[in-house]
């Protein structure tokens, strides 16, 4: 069984508490997330000691650096928070034991050492030096099997944050339990990135609306011409694409807004019957944008689908992935929807049904 922060007993939380977060986005949203987690254990621990990656660095590279993310949270608590620059683990456990309580620390980027993305059990030993719990708050890293989220839980008493854990309740209810109508939205360039999931659902859901890569990959399949348009025809997907086309729910674009010969967004016969579906819908998941929505032009069918979800108060919505939530909050439709995941890729594997690694290790199953 998973242990969850929000239970466990302050006496278990005192001492010096690692935090794994994820700040790898574009802006704050994720940082502001696991605020509440932050706040929760300021009020049980001695001092906190935060954990985060951002992009994928060569070794050392100051590009890279979560200095600025220190800078950021520091604004964001109301607190200092200490940056701690290198991975000198003996220095680092000094200075945190002369902190006064209270003290919020964030270590340099983990991807800086080759031991975080290999899982090795030497690093996250080190890393686990530094504290007396662990707690994972950052799910949309917790597909990947890294020294800070799965490894380092062999060390140390391990917790599930408040933001991993309404991740958990969240999307196990649209798994587990959604109300029909349920409605699937799939985006984005890759529709392999998307195959899993969807062969998941494809029992499940009533409808599949489709757009960019997966609408063009199954288009193609079924012999339109689809010129340049993005579209995913690798071998060892094909097959799978093949068999899931076959499914009665779905609903592909019947018409496009063209860019020469690359099919750019959805048109708006398309958009009324997507929209005829959502407002029906009494669960939806949406990952992915339907268009080029860097191009305001192109953005209009993703506009006009995510007015529709937050339009129907009657359902569940479920949203994640980077492009698409900065998408919403540029339109400021992001608090609109029921659940917003910090995850992207981790979010479409939980609901693939795969086990995540970073779940695993605290315990639990997704």
């Amino acid at each position: 069984m998973i242990r969850y922060l929000r239970a466990a007993s302050r006496k278990k939380l005192g001492g010096t508490v690692l935090l794994r977060l994820d700040f790898n986005t574009k802006d704050d949203w994720r940082m502001r997330a696991v605020v509440p987690t932050i706040t929760f254990l300021l009020k049980t621990s001695d001092h906190i000691v935060i954990l985060s990656h951002r992009g994928r660095p060569n070794g050392v590279d100051k590009k890279f650096s979560l200095r600025k993310n220190a800078a950021t949270l520091t604004r964001l608590l109301g607190r200092k928070v200490i940056f701690l620059e290198k991975f000198n683990f003996p220095a680092a456990r000094a200075k945190i034991a002369a902190s006064p309580r209270g003290s919020v620390f964030l270590l340099e980027n983990l991807r800086f050492d080759p031991g975080e993305e290999k899982n090795d059990p030497k690093f996250a030993r080190k890393l686990a030096s530094l504290g007396d719990c662990y707690v994972n708050d950052a799910f949309a890293v917790s597909h990947r099997a890294n020294a800070s989220v799965a490894a380092i839980t062999k060390f140390l008493p391990s917790y599930a944050g408040l933001e991993l854990e309404r991740e958990i309740v969240s999307l196990s209810r649209v798994m587990k339990n959604p109300r029909h109508p349920l409605v699937f939205i799939a985006g984005g360039a890759k529709a392999a990135d998307k195959l899993s999931v969807l062969k998941y659902f494809r029992t499940k859901a009533d409808w599949f609306l489709l757009g960019g890569g997966p609408a063009n990959t199954i288009l193609a399949l079924r012999g339109m011409d689809v010129k340049k348009s993005v579209r995913d025809m690798d071998p060892k997907d094909v097959a799978a694409m093949k068999r899931f086309s076959t499914a009665k729910s779905i609903i592909i674009p019947s018409d496009f807004v063209w860019h020469g010969n690359l099919i750019w967004d959805i048109g708006p016969k398309t958009v009324a019957k997507f929209n005829e579906k959502i407002m029906k819908a009494r669960t939806i998941i949406w990952s992915g944008p339907l268009g080029l929505i860097e191009r305001p032009a192109y953005a209009r069918g993703s506009l006009a689908v995510a007015r529709a979800v937050v339009r129907n108060r009657r359902a569940f919505s479920v949203t994640g992935g980077g492009e698409t939530v900065m998408f919403l909050k540029k339109y400021r439709l992001d608090k609109k929807f029921s659940f917003i995941s910090t995850g992207g890729g981790a979010m479409l594997d939980f609901l693939a049904g795969e086990k995540l690694p970073g779940i695993t290790a605290l315990g639990g199953s997704d």
